[in-house]
């Protein structure tokens, strides 16, 4: 596995991360707890060396679950997790909306230090953009967890370009965490001019578009009724039938390179910029192994090229998440 560097942060991980979230929830029920903690090891074992979590998956269980498979192997692996959500440090309740005051945000460091059964989180996002408090302090109080050992590197996650550069002039980002895929680039318009500008990394979740560019998922596909996938726009019945195209555009750029249609979405982020680090997330070893294999597919000017073009004659349908989880975003 080939690594790469989070910006100028000297944050060394591989080239692909392993977004651990699906595990626990968001897309149905969890998975079945040990077999779990082997793909997690077994990525380990081929390479891996981030893993992304939250506290608020669960919530606090997919911390646990990645604390458990990582102990043994804490050494040889960067751990990333995410404060910012309202939610009880005690029960686990989601109380709604969030909470990124310094206070909050010590106390939910120490709880998550717990979880994954380390002493230092490598690198800890804000995962909403917290209006109610200035980013200056939630930069400041994640400084003094740096100070204090706890924490290695800061990151921001689905923030805007104003105030990733308000966070950083008082406590330098090692990574900005947000949706990129071939089927949401919105990232490309602010988002990443302005992190090569500062030296900071891009940690693209979702980017196989919660699996619909994997082509796995069709016209008529079923969701369980608790994978948040059915109360997202651009999963709608009509939104889907138009959105299918795109996925037709990367299955021939793959029968042309020999690859799967998951490989050359993920080698398309990798083809962006040196210091984008997807995090892929899957339950299943086959295609964990499936998406390390984009690591070997190389796309030539030409091939990237016929994607671009391709993009643009695609008119794609939905937004990205639900109303009340985009207002959450500082996008």
């Amino acid at each position: 596995m080939n690594t790469r560097m989070l910006g100028s942060s000297n944050l060394e991980v591989s080239a692909l991360g392993l977004g651990c979230m699906s595990m626990s929830s968001g897309y149905g029920p969890a998975a079945d707890k040990q077999e779990m903690i082997e793909l997690i090891r077994a990525a380990v074992e081929q390479g891996v060396t981030l893993f992304d979590t939250a506290e608020v998956y669960g919530p606090f269980s997919n911390e646990k679950l990645v604390g458990e498979a990582l102990a043994p192997l804490r050494s040889r692996v960067v751990i990333a997790t995410k404060f910012g959500f309202d939610v009880d440090l005690q029960t686990g309740e989601r109380r709604g909306g969030l909470n990124s005051r310094p206070e909050h945000i010590r106390a939910v460091a120490e709880a998550s230090l717990r979880r994954l059964r380390t002493d230092t989180i490598d690198l800890f996002y804000q995962h909403r953009v917290d209006p109610a408090v200035p980013i200056e302090d939630v930069a400041g109080a994640v400084g003094e967890l740096i100070k204090a050992g706890k924490v290695r590197h800061f990151g921001l996650s689905e923030a805007g370009a104003q105030t990733i550069r308000r966070a950083h002039a008082v406590q330098p980002l090692a990574a900005v965490q947000s949706e990129y895929s071939l089927w949401w680039r919105d990232a490309e318009r602010e988002i990443l001019p302005l992190l090569e500008e500062l030296g900071i990394g891009f940690v693209p979740f979702s980017p196989l578009g919660a699996g619909f560019l994997t082509g796995q998922i069709g016209e008529h596909t079923t969701f369980d009724s608790s994978d948040f996938r059915n109360s997202v726009p651009r999963f709608a019945p009509e939104a889907r039938r138009a959105n299918l195209a795109l996925v037709e555009l990367v299955r021939r750029i793959a029968a042309r390179k020999g690859a799967t249609p998951a490989q050359i979405a993920l080698a398309w982020l990798l083809a962006q910029k040196p210091w984008i680090v997807p995090i892929p997330g899957t339950t299943k070893l086959h295609r964990l192994q499936e998406n390390l294999g984009a690591t070997g597919v190389e796309l030539n000017a030409d091939d990237l090229s016929a994607i671009v073009l391709g993009l643009a004659a695609i008119p794609l349908q939905g937004e990205r998440l639900p109303a009340g989880s985009l207002a959450m975003t500082g996008l």
